[in-house]
């Protein structure tokens, strides 16, 4: 990844605040060590064709309460059942919690995970971007994330936009962060407009003028190659030089992270927050923007994006604040995420991009009035849209406390089987390279795709 500083000219500014004049974003360059023309050929002959497969990924930093949001107990006592009572979905016989009018109004569009179990129980986001489990042992160089190991399989699905992209803000919990690109090396690492990580993505010296030249003596270089070639396979190298450029001088992807571009009814229907206001400090910031955000980068041509949104890892205290904390974020919550999933049926591509939101754990049956509903591994639950995946279902369910899954357990793991088979990649065949050279499959467990989601 890197920057180019440009000529000045009017342009509206990137949505962190950084004009477009300053700087010209690009995304990974190379693959495997492919130079950018290798990988452009290789996709015109694997015959590519139709909008690209992709995936949106919000974590809900710290552990969301499942019993509180998306599997609420009525009947059960008081200190377990919470203030909050269900309401009725668009989907007969389901049924979420009441802070949610517009996700109910939208549930045939949604699935929801009641029983996802093999938490780990610790604040730590690796399960949620890797899927594996962090206490067990890993290959050195640890497991890479997700959208690294997509970025390394199938590279880049537009050669004006990068593979991957991180809209995640970075939290001062060292846990709560991405575990980066593993094994799989710098190279597979995200593209993060967002945060002071922006400031690394500059290559000092190196202006669209110089590139210029440089683009003049590789044609200079290319037409002598060309004349000493008499096999004629330096036929059609121009082409994908040409896209390799197009990828250095697009504003396709600036104009992506432009949010100003934006319908303002489309902007207002997600909602907007404060991006240097870190919840409770140590969480990430509570941006609805981000979800917009990351439905404008998967039309540019990203593969993955992935987002962090609030903090809720919520605690009791004094009258007991867990649940004010959810009255506060419960509405801007059911707000952003029933505009995405609006989004992407009105643009046309709830079928090829998937949706996967989710925290680290479950919380505790019991309210305690000290530590409020606390960390609870046994089950967890996730939402899942899009992606062509059957909608409008349940799957699994909990016993009357939402405290252990009683029937149908789900794992991470077999989520992101899931996952990987909406974007065309077969885990059971699939393996990438470790850093002592072994092949690696993606998953453990010898996961499979969740059937009710085929």
């Amino acid at each position: 990844m890197l920057t180019l500083t440009g000529r000045e000219e009017a342009s509206p500014s990137f949505c962190d605040g950084v004009s477009r004049r300053d700087f010209l974003r690009v995304g990974t360059l190379g693959l495997a060590g492919l130079s950018l023309p290798q990988l452009l050929r290789a996709e015109a002959a694997a015959g590519s064709s139709g909008r690209p497969k992709s995936v949106i990924m919000i974590y809900l930093v710290g552990g969301p309460p499942h019993q509180d949001m998306f599997d609420l107990k009525p009947e059960a006592p008081k200190e377990i059942a919470g203030p909050w009572r269900p309401i009725a979905t668009n989907v007969p016989g389901m049924e979420i919690c009441e802070a949610f009018p517009e996700l109910a109004r939208r549930m045939d569009r949604m699935a929801i995970i009641r029983s996802l179990v093999g938490n780990q129980s610790g604040h730590d986001a690796v399960q949620v971007f890797n899927g594996h489990n962090p206490r067990r042992p890993a290959p050195s160089g640890g497991w890479p994330q997700f959208g690294s190991v997509v970025s390394k399989v199938l590279g880049p699905a537009d050669v004006t936009a990068p593979p991957f992209v991180s809209l995640c803000y970075p939290c001062t919990h060292g846990p709560y962060n991405e575990p980066g690109p593993g094994f799989l090396g710098p190279a597979q690492s995200p593209f993060r407009p967002m945060g002071p990580t922006r400031e690394d993505l500059v290559l000092n010296g190196i202006t669209l003028d110089r590139l210029a030249e440089r683009r003049a003596l590789l044609k200079s270089v290319d037409r002598f190659r060309r004349q000493a070639d008499a096999s004629g396979m330096m036929e059609g190298m121009d082409s994908f030089t040409e896209q390799a450029m197009g990828l250095l001088t697009s504003s396709k992807l600036a104009d992506a992270l432009d949010i100003t571009q934006e319908d303002q009814a489309t902007i207002d229907r997600y909602g907007t927050g404060d991006p240097t206001k870190f919840i409770d400090g140590n969480g990430a910031p509570r941006v609805p923007q981000s979800l917009l955000l990351a439905r404008r980068l998967i039309e540019a041509g990203a593969r993955i994006v992935t987002l962090n949104y609030s903090k809720w890892d919520w605690h009791g205290g004094k009258n007991n604040s867990v649940f004010k904390r959810e009255a506060e974020d419960f509405p801007i919550f059911d707000k952003c995420v029933s505009a995405l999933i609006d989004d992407l049926h009105d643009r046309g591509l709830d079928q090829d991009c998937s949706v996967v939101i989710w925290g680290e754990f479950g919380r505790t049956p019991k309210i305690s009035a000290q530590v409020g509903r606390d960390h609870w591994p046994r089950v967890n639950t996730a939402l899942l849209a899009g992606g062509g995946m059957p909608m409008g279902q349940v799957i699994g369910a909990t016993d009357r406390i939402a405290g252990e899954a009683i029937a149908r357990p789900v794992t991470f793991p077999e989520v992101y089987a899931t996952l990987y088979r909406n974007l065309g990649i077969d885990t059971s065949s699939t393996t990438v390279t470790d850093l002592n050279g072994r092949p690696q499959y993606l998953l453990e467990d010898d996961a499979s795709p969740v059937p009710e989601l085929l």
